[in-house]
């Protein structure tokens, strides 16, 4: 499969792009960013990133430029960054790499354009985004949004009544996202970290018919490193025990913003075999009292 990604500029070509976010947004009008808006977003410092396969529009990544909220009250350039909206790829092309090709040249606009960072949130318990997000990118998240696209809604952005999102800071040109991408350092594994007494601090069980409950409170960490268990397949189990999934999110909310605001940030994304079971981890390092930086110096 030969995929090319290519920058949209003109308007016609964006009319693809809105057919392709329908694949999985449908026509809510709220969840599609229109042609119009698209090309704006092209011609003044954004961009709409395409990946064909042939003629076929496969996949798509819309970005624009912005500023921190957290620091609104410094000079916008002060916290200038690239800000990712969307990323679609068709079902049938996941799994092929295609997001993270597309996540690659969003990188290498970033660092054309002299911006450091790029930022998107993510579902904290969709572990394939995670996986892509935290392990294969390298990105750093230290800030839990509770509900952060309110509580109602049938568009995709709420899920069981919660919207809750961990902001994702990729700080583009940082060794650790160089490592990741270039394969320059060995990650460690799941046996390594627990070798190193690296604490489950949410040690889960499971029920007769398989499925996955947390702990009722979490432990306190061993060392400067901690592993948050979240399910394998969370999708699965919104439609299937959705009680159990709501179980999951209050928990997850719990155990990440208590850690966050003790300086602890997730630096890594695991997925293995653990105890005779398919299991998925984040991995919190501990990065000072004082809670995270915002700087690209952290953590390498």
């Amino acid at each position: 499969m030969a995929i090319e990604i290519r920058a949209l500029q003109s308007l016609a070509e964006m009319a693809g792009v809105v057919e392709l976010q329908k694949t999985y947004w449908g026509n809510d009008l709220e969840s599609v960013i229109p042609a119009h808006m698209l090309f704006s977003l092209a011609k003044h410092g954004g961009h709409v990133l395409v990946a064909f396969d042939g003629d076929k529009m496969v996949g798509a990544l819309i970005g624009f430029l912005g500023t921190s909220e957290r620091e609104s009250k410094r000079p916008a350039m002060a916290g200038l960054q690239i800000v990712s909206k969307r990323m679609i790829v068709l079902s049938e092309y996941r799994n092929q790499g295609v997001g993270y090709r597309l996540k690659l040249a969003q990188r290498d606009m970033a660092i054309t354009q002299g911006i450091r960072l790029v930022t998107w949130t993510f579902d904290p318990l969709l572990a394939p985004n995670a996986h892509l997000n935290v392990r294969k990118l390298g990105v750093l998240c230290s800030v839990y949004l509770e509900d952060y696209y309110g509580v109602e809604g049938s568009n995709g952005l709420v899920t069981l009544g919660s919207s809750d999102r961990l902001l994702a800071e990729w700080w583009v040109t940082n060794r650790r996202v160089e490592e990741r991408i270039f394969g320059s350092r060995t990650d460690l594994n799941l046996e390594q970290y627990l070798g190193a007494d690296t604490t489950i601090i949410n040690p889960t069980t499971m029920t007769d018919d398989g499925l996955l409950v947390p702990a009722e409170t979490a432990l306190a960490p061993a060392t400067a490193m901690a592993l948050v268990e979240i399910p394998v397949d969370y999708a699965r189990m919104v439609t299937h025990n959705p009680d159990m999934a709501r179980r999951w999110r209050l928990h997850i909310r719990a155990v990440l913003t208590q850690h966050f605001s003790r300086g602890y940030v997730i630096t890594d994304f695991l997925r293995s075999r653990h105890e005779g079971r398919d299991r998925a981890f984040y991995l919190l390092s501990y990065d000072g009292p004082g809670g995270v930086q915002t700087d690209s110096s952290r953590l390498n």
